[in-house]
């Protein structure tokens, strides 16, 4: 039953938190364009500090818990290229999952639900030739 209860709460505090910093800040939760924007010194900037420093402390905070976080088997060239990739993937298509994914879909954006599609089948693709055609686990 956790297999659905779990995915259905992170969904609805998504779908929640994304609600309330488009309406109370009237921006998109799109991390791509929260990172890339924090980069940059300008004045109200501190949302965008806050919603960084959460992304860091939220797994670290479960860990202090009894809560079990799933292992990456995965070496670190792997998980640096794999990023590497995405903020790749981010410039390129003008935003990044959570943007489009969480934000756009839910505005029904038609770039943003063409952009979800592409990253879907891409993902399906990757996982196939990965698992089936080159033999990883």
């Amino acid at each position: 039953m956790t297999d659905f209860i779990e995915p259905l709460i992170g969904g609805v505090i998504l779908g929640v938190s994304s609600l309330l910093l488009l309406v109370a800040n009237g921006r998109i939760a799109g991390i791509s364009g929260i990172v890339s924007n924090l980069l940059k010194l300008q004045p109200g900037n501190a949302w965008r500090w806050m919603f960084v420093i959460g992304l860091i402390l939220g797994p670290v905070v479960l860990q202090t818990t009894s809560y079990n976080l799933p292992n990456i088997n995965s070496s670190w060239w792997m998980l640096i290229a794999g990023g590497l990739l995405v903020g790749f993937g981010s410039v390129f298509g003008s935003g990044c999952t959570s943007g489009h994914g969480i934000c756009g879909i839910g505005r029904l954006s038609p770039r943003s639900i063409t952009s979800v599609v592409i990253f879907m089948a891409t993902a399906a693709i990757t996982v196939f030739v990965t698992r089936h055609l080159l033999g990883a686990a």
